[in-house]
């Protein structure tokens, strides 16, 4: 079973930036990978994704503000979050794309409040 683990957030202020890390036990470099948030109560939802070409996509919501990239080295992918707001904070996870997702981590929590 593929495990996955999510890192990098905390608490931060508005406008301020967070970077996470997505780490597996397999090789990622071949997958599309994906980022998504879940806050409470809510559905998870897609932040963007990134294929393994290097092709990304964003929601309209972070457009402009996040960016995913891959470190192949490191086995991550890594989603760079700047001028954070207080609608961003969530529990953030990752995944591999379409429909043989694989088991969720744990998530990582961000909190962007004052």
């Amino acid at each position: 079973q593929v495990q996955l683990v999510e890192s990098g957030g905390g608490l931060v202020q508005p406008g301020g930036s967070l970077r996470l890390s997505c780490a597996a036990s397999v090789s990622l470099r071949f997958y599309p990978m994906g980022w998504y948030r879940q806050t409470p109560g809510k559905q998870r939802e897609l932040v963007g994704t990134a294929t393994s070409g290097g092709s990304t996509y964003y929601a309209d919501s972070v457009k402009g503000r996040f960016t995913i990239s891959r470190d192949n080295a490191k086995n991550t992918v890594v989603l760079q979050m700047n001028s954070l707001k207080p609608e961003d904070s969530a529990v953030y996870f990752c995944n591999r794309l379409g429909t043989a997702i694989w088991h969720w981590g744990q998530g990582t929590q961000v909190a962007v409040s004052s």
